[in-house]
């Protein structure tokens, strides 16, 4: 434990057991981790119970940004039980976070003293978790009436506190998905060169494999660690990317870098074209099958790094790569035809995969 968490009182320690307050808190984001992350969900299984509910915080917290990142692209969809956080934030809440400022909202002064408080842009509703996340982490109240959103944080900064997280991964994480929000100075919606989006991925997936490794644990120093969790955060995104191209461009975003889809003929309006028709032409096969050879690299640059993790989790991390790298076989296995219908892994294999780490002698130590 750090000597900060000393200093503020935070006594909890891995494996100790938890107050009523927080045990709620970190199952509510098992719940969340349940729903929304079924192959992560399912090789946590394989975790101990404490390493477990911290891989849930992190999880629930990055989901949480998520669907606020999200809610910018359709701020007219309906927002799910995670987005309820927007209900009840406080005015004070309402300023510069950390240096930055958000566009204020243009609303009409009702006819009373005060005005009504407005419902934050997404950029504001994002540096409003960042402070209330800071408040956390510094053992104060961060005076919020919505429950779910207060267990996230409580038990995303009592993860990072007990396990010493460094503060930067967070921060990294939170910069780099203020690149998904229109409006701000980092925003983009298109990536030149796969340069350009390993620096996105950088923060958006490499620095979760970073906060993953101090609850995970290592058998060498950290640093010797994080280029291999780094690049298989990497690898799970680029999936991400190759499997939602669709749902991508839906919200007017591609990730696939121009000049690799360029390589093969393919440009926006090709793939627009592919979308409308629901079908994948020859050409974007091309590309794409090419895409899936170069994530398919970085998970085997990323893989010899399990080795490095403590031996207890090593099937869980393991089982997560081989369920995550399937979803490239199922893209093949459609033919690329990632227009109509989404890759995913049956629930009988991730069972068998997920069963296959649990008879290992190191499963669930």
């Amino acid at each position: 434990m750090s000597p900060r968490a000393l200093r503020l009182g935070i006594v909890n320690v891995p494996g100790r057991p938890l107050t009523g307050d927080l045990d709620a808190a970190y199952a509510s984001c098992r719940r969340i981790a349940a729903e929304h992350g079924r192959t992560y969900y399912l090789a946590t299984t394989l975790l101990s119970p404490h390493r477990r509910q911290a891989v849930h915080a992190l999880y629930a917290f990055a989901r949480m940004v998520d669907d606020i990142v999200d809610h910018a692209d359709n701020p007219t969809r309906v927002l799910d039980p995670l987005d309820s956080t927007r209900r009840g934030l406080a005015p004070a809440h309402r300023s510069t976070v950390v240096g930055r400022r958000a566009p204020a909202r243009r609303t009409e002064t009702p006819r009373v003293q005060r005005p009504a408080p407005s419902e934050p842009e997404p950029a504001q509703h994002l540096d409003i978790v960042e402070k209330q996340l800071r408040l956390a982490l510094d053992h104060r109240d961060i005076d919020t009436t919505d429950t779910r959103r207060r267990q996230i944080i409580t038990a995303a900064a009592d993860t990072i506190t007990r396990y010493d997280i460094a503060h930067t991964h967070i921060q990294t994480f939170l910069d780099a998905m203020r690149m998904d929000i229109p409006g701000t100075a980092t925003h983009r919606t298109r990536y030149a060169t796969m340069g350009e989006l390993r620096e996105y991925m950088w923060g958006s997936a490499a620095a979760i494999g970073l906060q993953l490794l101090p609850v995970l644990g290592t058998v060498v120093p950290v640093a010797e660690a994080e280029p291999a969790a780094a690049a298989l955060g990497e690898a799970f995104q680029l999936t991400n990317f190759l499997r939602d191209v669709a749902e991508d461009l839906d919200r007017d975003r591609v990730y696939l870098p121009t000049d690799e889809l360029r390589a093969f003929g393919v440009d926006e309006p090709h793939l627009r074209a592919c979308h409308q028709r629901g079908h994948t032409d020859a050409p974007l096969r091309r590309a794409l099958a090419h895409l899936i050879a170069v994530n398919r690299d970085i998970y085997r640059r990323a893989v010899p790094g399990i080795a490095l993790l403590a031996p207890r989790v090593r099937p869980a991390i393991a089982t997560a790569a081989t369920l995550y790298a399937e979803i490239l076989d199922r893209i093949e296995a459609a033919d690329y035809q990632v227009f109509t219908s989404r890759a995913t892994v049956p629930h009988r294999r991730r069972i068998l995969v997920a069963a296959k780490g649990l008879t290992t002698p190191t499963g669930r130590l």
